[in-house]
């Protein structure tokens, strides 16, 4: 494909993306909007570089329009699902702020790691990372906590 009409493309599915996502997002936990999330098993931007991808999720995501307090899991879920697009693996780990824990809401942070290296959205060294593994449930994880 023309890489010229493939960063068009990929531009224009992210912008709408970025529009469509706090609808996906309303009152669903993690899982089943990481499952909306996953694409199929076809890589459309394929030969797009990593660093242009977090640049653009970064631009697009950047004056959300809704989910202003999630900035980090908007930026998250874009990274991933198009990071997938073309034929990465990335990974998004969760965290919550050890300093949140004695307050009534915690706070919450999801960054994105691609290759062992984070490459959006570094977690504080406050944050305590969430173990991940496939066979934990995560139903009771809601996306209305609170995350920056």
């Amino acid at each position: 494909m023309n890489s010229t009409l493939q960063r068009v493309r990929f531009r224009a599915a992210l912008f709408c993306w970025a529009r469509l996502l706090p609808v996906l997002a309303y009152r669903r936990d993690l899982k089943s909007l990481f499952a909306q999330a996953d694409p199929p098993d076809r890589k459309p931007y394929a030969g797009l570089p990593s660093a242009y991808i977090i640049k653009r999720v970064r631009r697009t995501a950047h004056l959300p329009w809704l989910m202003r307090d999630r900035q980090c899991l908007r930026e998250g879920v874009l990274a991933y699902r198009f990071l997938k697009l073309a034929g990465f693996e990335p990974e998004v780990h969760f965290g919550v702020d050890r300093t949140s824990v004695a307050k009534e809401r915690l706070s919450a942070h999801c960054w994105v790691v691609l290759n062992g290296s984070i490459v959006l959205n570094p977690p504080a060294p406050s944050m305590i990372e969430i173990p991940h593994t496939e066979d934990r449930q995560t139903e009771g994880l809601q996306t209305e906590s609170r995350a920056h």
